[in-house]
């Protein structure tokens, strides 16, 4: 049995900037009875608490759950309340360099997008996403609008060219995400390595881009046991395997 499940959020645990169902935030909870769990997303601390945290009951182990917004560049522990314990923020040069060509890129692209739900860019502090449809967007209008992500590879291709010295990653149903270099979901596992003292052999991550050029692609190079799913569904059918598992 691993020590450490590492879990995406948009895709995996909930739909896109959802929050958990009820059937889920249950499974959470008697998982973190039986393991240590930590969530890697690119959505930035105040959506973990909007999806997932306020969902969870009151008495939820938290002190076993690690948070890793922005795809790692971020990291939190509870000890009697959140705590941030590092946070690696964009310099100003670096930011204008992204925006400057994610905005050329978009621009190039020609997606014709007839309508958008807010903005389309946000600057995280340590992430920048672009969400093609708007930060608010339906999910009903999401899920249809690039499902195989060949509209967002018109956008990445450059960008990987652009920013080659960025990570850069596509996520949920219409976004991507830019981080600092050498900052992605690998480097959140070895932080977590780092900090909680658990072997990368002993973890395993479960997520729903873990093909090439997904936002939970990087999680691979570190060698830890990846699970790709669907859905949140799939994602129920694997917590329930982990904790009969468990308590066999």
């Amino acid at each position: 049995m691993k020590k450490l499940i590492i879990f995406d959020l948009d895709g995996t645990l909930a739909k896109s900037k959802s929050a958990i169902d009820k059937e889920m935030a249950e499974l959470f909870n008697n998982l973190l009875d039986v393991a240590l769990v930590s969530i890697i997303s690119g959505g930035d601390w105040p959506q973990f608490k909007k999806q997932v945290l306020s969902h969870l009951p009151k008495n939820a182990k938290l002190k076993k759950l690690t948070i890793l917004p922005t795809c790692g560049t971020k990291f939190y522990q509870y000890k009697n309340d959140w705590h941030e314990l590092y946070e690696e923020n964009f310099t100003e040069a670096e930011r204008n360099q992204i925006l400057d060509n994610l905005k050329s890129a978009i621009e190039n692209a020609n997606l014709d997008i007839k309508k958008t739900w807010g903005d389309q860019i946000e600057d995280r502090g340590s992430q920048i996403t672009f969400s093609a449809l708007g930060q608010k967007a339906p999910l009903e209008e999401k899920k249809g609008w690039d499902p195989d992500f060949a509209k967002r590879k018109k956008i990445v291709e450059p960008l990987k060219k652009t920013l080659k010295e960025f990570s850069i990653g596509m996520g949920g149903t219409t976004s991507i995400d830019i981080v600092k270099p050498g900052i992605d979901k690998a480097y959140g596992i070895r932080k977590l390595e780092e900090i909680l003292e658990i072997d990368i052999p002993e973890m395993l991550f479960i997520g729903d881009a873990l093909f090439d050029g997904g936002n939970d692609h990087p999680a691979r190079k570190t060698g830890v046991d990846c699970i790709q799913v669907r859905d949140p569904e799939e994602t129920k059918t694997i917590i329930k395997t982990i904790i009969v598992c468990t308590k066999n």
